[in-house]
């Protein structure tokens, strides 16, 4: 006990006079007015349910994790909330390892009484087998930095890690159901913890025997002042909890008048929060997660190989992999390049302004499809076919197969000077068919 207080800071009679008679002319030592909040800043973790407080030059880490165990015989359809808090003496030279101490033990019950007994978190949700499995919430608080005020900041980190902490889904089953399945977060998305309410803790200095009320003392304020109250409320403005340590007497409207500090001050510090965890919880589902079912059976043709981590590939089977790999890729590259020069040599051979059929082209076939030649006629830009094609007649009159002759005649002639023709033009009409054979006979 002798070298805890050796180690402990003190203020000189100088210094604490100085800090009495600033807080008598309504002025703080780092500027801030009586009621003022020093600057709050929230950061989290990357995974789940881990959260990092600053206010001031206070600064908290809180964890929260979950595991299952049998429930209390008093309340068997209900989880479990627990506080833990470590202080370490790199947060401040009075805190030693080990065994918490005084103060470590109020911060954890201050917390717990404003969290736990005002029912924010839903133990009940918390229930997977009534009577057998629970789900049993941990949190816990390291002390990083006493900068003072360690209670608001370890309680804002806190709500920080349970409004953002996801435990595993699960499912009972068996053959009695009673068997309880934990699946992994690949296999199912985790669960958010069902949160009532956030109830905010706000502490409040008094000095000259009460009379200076001072809200959220800082390390230097801590050491002179005379007792200290912490009222726990949320944005509705219900009191959850109210905690004052120290034997110094105050007075009821100077309670009251720190109840209504604290509840105007609880909807900016709500806002804070919810903001910091939307923005979080945003970030969060960006990061897609590759999930499996997991009564899916993978579909595999051939036999089944494991290659266990004992028998790996030796350095003379990597290389010859190796080289398979690359005189593979040669031959893809090689079979590309011919497959490019043959398609050359096609281009070359064929006519470049082709744009009709070949010259024995007959269209008189009744094998002809109507729909493709009109569309071959419309992107060669020719007029559209308004008539069907004539076809071959089957009586086995001479006079037909002549004017067919005679009119593929005229349409090799006509392809040779225009060198683009419709099948209007390649078509003659009967009369003039009737006309030849006449003059003919």
């Amino acid at each position: 006990m002798e070298g805890r207080l050796a180690n402990m800071w003190r203020l000189t009679v100088n210094e604490s006079k100085f800090v009495e008679t600033a807080l008598q002319s309504e002025l703080r030592v780092d500027g801030r007015g009586l009621y003022d909040y020093r600057k709050l800043t929230i950061k989290f973790g990357k995974e789940y349910g881990s959260s990092e407080v600053q206010l001031g030059q206070t600064h908290v880490m809180g964890f929260v994790t979950a595991q299952l165990v049998q429930p209390y015989k008093d309340r068997p359809n209900e989880g479990s909330l627990s506080i833990f808090t470590e202080f370490s003496p790199m947060a401040d030279p009075s805190f030693e390892p080990g065994r918490p101490g005084e103060s470590a033990v109020e911060l954890g019950r201050i917390i717990d009484r404003g969290l736990r007994e005002s029912r924010a978190v839903d133990t009940e949700s918390l229930c997977v087998l009534a009577g057998k499995m629970v789900w049993s919430v941990r949190i816990d608080l390291h002390i990083l930095d006493n900068g003072g005020n360690l209670v608001d900041a370890a309680n804002i980190a806190a709500l920080a890690a349970l409004m953002t902490f996801r435990r595993p889904d699960c499912t009972v089953g068996g053959e009695n159901s009673q068997d309880v399945i934990i699946h992994s977060p690949e296999e199912r998305e985790p669960l958010p913890l069902i949160i009532h309410h956030i109830p905010i803790a706000f502490t409040f200095g008094f000095f000259n025997k009460g009379n200076i009320v001072v809200m959220d003392p800082t390390y230097v304020e801590e050491a002179v002042m005379c007792g200290r109250m912490t009222v726990t409320v949320n944005a509705n403005g219900d009191i959850c909890a109210i905690q004052k340590p120290g034997e110094e007497g105050v007075n009821q409207s100077v309670i009251l008048h720190c109840l209504r500090l604290a509840s105007s001050r609880a909807a900016a510090t709500t806002k804070i929060i919810r903001e910091e965890v939307e923005a979080y919880n945003r970030e969060k589902n960006l990061q897609k997660v590759k999930r499996h079912p997991t009564m899916a059976k993978s579909e595999v043709s051939g036999p089944m190989v494991v290659v266990k981590e004992g028998h790996k590939k030796s350095t003379a089977d990597q290389e010859k992999a190796a080289e398979r790999s690359r005189e593979d890729v040669e031959r893809l590259n090689l079979s590309s390049v011919e497959l490019k020069g043959r398609k050359k040599q096609e281009a070359a051979a064929s006519p470049a302004n082709f744009k009709g059929g070949p010259s024995s082209w007959d269209p008189y076939t009744e094998a002809m499809d109507v729909d493709s030649l009109k569309a071959s006629l419309a992107s060669k830009g020719a007029s559209p076919v308004t008539k069907s094609p004539i076809k071959k007649k089957m009586d086995g009159s001479e006079n037909t197969q002549k004017d067919g002759e005679s009119s593929m005649e005229d349409l090799t002639e006509d392809l040779g000077k225009d060198g683009e023709l419709t099948l209007k033009d390649a078509v003659k009409p009967k009369k003039k068919r009737k006309t030849k054979a006449v003059k003919k006979v």
